[in-house]
């Protein structure tokens, strides 16, 4: 079983950064691929970025490709979203997510609510 805790999201003005992190609980992070997922209001809840166990490769949506990066460190069982030049559309609630591969996941964060003022 692993247990995820997002850090506390908030509030950024367009064209702002922020850094979302996850901390993983149990002994095999290092064995999970991770990923963030969002869910904006009214809307279906959408991929954003994956990494796979090691961190070798990466994979984002198009609405974030180039803005975006993920990164983990499974030292410190945290998997990171560094998200920059934020767009109002990015307002959303942000899920971590863990599993076998990029694509399939099993375990999810409680969410944690990120808004961009225009």
């Amino acid at each position: 079983q692993v247990q995820l805790l997002e850090s506390r999201g908030g509030l950024v003005q367009a064209g702002g950064s922020l850094r979302l992190s996850c901390a993983a609980s149990g002994p095999t992070f290092s064995s999970y691929a991770m990923g963030w997922f969002r869910q904006a209001p009214g809307k279906e809840r959408e991929f954003v970025a994956a990494i796979s166990w090691g961190g070798g490769r990466t994979d984002y949506a198009d609405s974030a490709k180039g803005r975006f990066t993920i990164s983990r460190a499974n030292a410190k069982n945290t998997v990171y979203l560094q998200m920059n030049s934020l767009k109002p559309e990015d307002t959303a609630v942000y899920y971590c997510v863990a599993g076998a591969t990029m694509v399939t996941y099993n375990y999810w964060g409680q969410g944690t609510q990120v808004t961009v003022s225009s």
